[in-house]
């Protein structure tokens, strides 16, 4: 996931916005859940900014967005919930985290404001959401798909499927 994050986003990149964050985010949650797709984000936006010069924007964004995904897909088991978390972890409070970010970055506040980069977040963040879903509506019916996100969610351990109660 991480080295297809790493990979796709550079490639499918719009100015100001990474909407293959967003699908790798949504897809990563479902699959991993919230701890281990918000580790991907965090490891992917590093990635790509000791790789292919990004500037912090990279965290804001993707770090928060699957913060929220994971947890919104965890309590309402529902992609919706994912993309709606994205949305929100992304375009708005990743948008808005930004600025201070880039004002310490830059070491200046000069042509900044709150809200210069939630346009282009929530554009990246619908647009990959969106993506993101129609790709999950094609791996949910993948056998090996929902094996992994059984196993993720610790219905499988060592091969052998446990009640809830066993685990």
């Amino acid at each position: 996931m991480i080295a297809l994050d790493v990979v796709l986003s550079p490639l499918f990149r719009i100015e100001g916005m990474a909407p293959m964050s967003s699908v790798m985010n949504v897809l990563g949650v479902s699959l991993m859940g919230p701890l281990y797709g918000t580790a991907m984000a965090l490891i992917c936006g590093l990635l790509r900014m000791l790789l292919l010069g990004v500037p912090p924007l990279a965290l804001t964004g993707a770090v928060f967005g699957a913060l929220l995904a994971g947890l919104a897909f965890k309590y309402t088991q529902s992609i919706y919930g994912a993309m709606i978390g994205e949305i929100i972890g992304t375009g708005l409070i990743g948008s808005l985290l930004s600025y201070p970010v880039m004002v310490w970055f830059t070491g200046s506040s000069q042509g900044m404001y709150w809200f210069l980069y939630t346009p282009r977040f929530f554009g990246g963040a619908i647009s990959g959401a969106l993506i993101g879903y129609f790709v999950y509506l094609k791996l949910s019916k993948q056998p090996k798909f929902i094996e992994l996100q059984r196993y993720f969610r610790g219905e499988i351990i060592h091969g052998h499927t446990v009640s809830r109660k066993e685990s």
